[in-house]
């Protein structure tokens, strides 16, 4: 139980860029990735933005061309995010045990557009002509399962499905059971394709996307008194989790060593947190817990932060009640403000930037924060990035169904 575990590789794929430098780059420079959405008709949506995945073809990330045609976007982002994880960390799976190399790569949602897809030609032409691919390619795990098998990784191997809450989920548990022995390394994340006909529709009859359509790279606005739901993203993020003596054993390079993971439930609405963010307290609690650290010791928290009336308030709520006297002075931002809301996808790629902004000193911006709520007064680093040391992030991911799932990282010290 007292192996340290580090994260040695990070491969990202999302609407402000599908490579990590760019990625970051645009993060620190608040550029949105926010636009109309293209890849259906939006005219009778409520909500016709999104932040999409653009200029990415599958093909470049599958071996045979066949395979690529035989998976859901989720699962095509997934794998993409995957190698992209696996070129940064440099293993040589020859040089390792892939009965000890798992993968936790999950999805909150799964195959919608096939779903959606194959219900079509269902109802159109019968059902000989539904694809025998339909339940493989829709299915919320082949994604991980995919990933093990372009790799031979023969560990531990599994999907968790917790919303919002998905990634982190999946890289906290893969802390957990390096902790535990049962494996040294991990790709772990999460992946989402929502951006379809069925998912807006969803969402919007929901009335949680904001439908700020003549201006899309302004309507993810957390904590903004004007803001007016959340704009979904599509996207994956995949981080290499592993212990920290197999990093060291093969010269990895460490981006921060993971030293804490809470999680909770909520027991109190299907879409909706409790008024004073009593589940995301917990799971931050426990997470610092783990950590063996005092909020003073935080320097920046990834916020949730999703641009929803209620979720960002509770969250702030629940931020004061953890931090106490150090609320006001750790810094916070949200990175859904340029990214859209990533869903499963989500907790992954925000780690991948908490990874960054601890290798950079750097802390990247809330943008188009320009009237804060009222009930909302936190640093939330509004619009510019802020150079600043960082040693310990806190990232929170919050889920429909009340799920909570907290991650602490710390700069790397030998």
């Amino acid at each position: 139980m007292n192996r340290r575990v580090v994260i040695t590789g990070l491969g990202v794929v999302t609407p402000v860029g599908n490579d990590l430098e760019t990625f970051w780059s645009n993060l620190k420079n608040g550029v949105s990735g926010i636009e109309l959405v293209q890849a259906f008709d939006t005219t009778a949506y409520d909500c016709r933005i999104g932040g999409e995945v653009r200029n990415f073809n599958p093909k470049d990330y599958f071996n045979n061309p066949k395979d690529a045609r035989r998976t859901d976007r989720f699962s095509q982002l997934a794998m993409a995010a995957a190698k992209l994880a696996m070129a940064d960390c440099g293993v040589d799976l020859e040089k390792v045990d892939r009965n000890r190399f798992g993968a936790i790569v999950s999805s909150g949602i799964g195959g919608l557009r096939t779903l959606e897809d194959q219900h079509a030609i269902l109802l159109a032409k019968g059902p000989s002509r539904v694809s025998p691919f339909t339940i493989p390619m829709l299915i919320s795990n082949m994604g991980s399962g995919l990933i093990s098998m372009e790799f031979g990784l023969k560990g531990p191997n599994l999907c968790i499905v917790t919303a919002c809450a998905t990634s982190n989920n999946a890289i906290g548990e893969s802390w957990r059971m390096i902790k535990f022995g049962d494996a040294d390394i991990f790709l772990a994340g999460g992946s989402e394709a929502s951006i379809v006909t069925v998912g807006m529709a969803a969402f919007s009859a929901m009335k949680a996307l904001s439908t700020r359509n003549d201006d899309p790279h302004a309507a993810s606005r957390p904590w903004d008194r004007d803001r007016d739901g959340f704009v979904m993203g599509e996207g994956a993020g995949v981080v290499v989790v592993e212990e920290l003596e197999h990093a060291k054993a093969r010269g990895a390079k460490i981006y921060c060593e993971l030293t804490g993971y809470g999680l909770s439930a909520d027991a109190y609405h299907m879409t909706a947190p409790p008024p004073d963010g009593d589940g995301a307290v917990r799971a931050m609690q426990m997470a610092l817990d783990h950590a063996k650290i005092t909020p003073d010791q935080v320097d920046y928290v990834n916020a949730h932060a999703t641009s929803t009336g209620l979720g960002d308030v509770c969250e702030t709520r629940a931020i004061k009640t953890v931090f106490g006297q150090y609320a006001k002075t750790v810094s916070i931002s949200s990175t859904k403000s340029m990214t859209g809301h990533l869903l499963g996808g989500a907790g992954a790629v925000e780690m991948a930037a908490c990874a960054l902004a601890i290798r950079d000193s750097v802390i990247p911006p809330t943008i188009n924060l320009e009237n804060p709520d009222e009930e909302c007064d936190l640093d939330y680093t509004p619009n510019v990035a802020k150079e600043k040391k960082v040693r310990i992030v806190v990232n929170n991911s919050f889920g429909f169904g009340g799920h909570n799932a907290t991650l602490v990282a710390a700069k790397f010290t030998r």
